[in-house]
């Protein structure tokens, strides 16, 4: 099992590249993973990511996006792949006004 994390994560490294590889849990950390492969991953590494992570799981990282961590284009294009309008952080919003 180990093994097989440290080659999911070598996929991966180029992505997550301030983060220690040996501290992230696939499971723990998933919208870590999840939100920085959508928006800066190749084919190869969106592919891998949804062999790993079911595709409810992602969609759910595009539907509830981390405030200030997506970029317009990569939030667009998943939300056109997934057919779904993302959640704008109206709460923060809400605060800061």
């Amino acid at each position: 099992m180990k093994q097989e994390k440290e080659k999911v994560l070598a996929k991966f490294k180029p992505f997550l590249w301030s983060y220690d590889l040996e501290q992230i849990d696939l499971n723990k950390d998933k919208k870590r993973i999840i939100t920085n492969v959508l928006n800066l991953g190749t084919k190869e590494a969106t592919d891998l990511l949804f062999k790993i992570y079911d595709k409810a799981e992602i969609k759910k990282q595009v539907e509830e996006p981390l405030p200030g961590e997506w970029s317009d284009k990569s939030l667009n294009y998943w939300s056109i792949y997934f057919d779904i309008k993302p959640q704008q952080a109206k709460n923060v919003l809400r605060h800061l006004g």
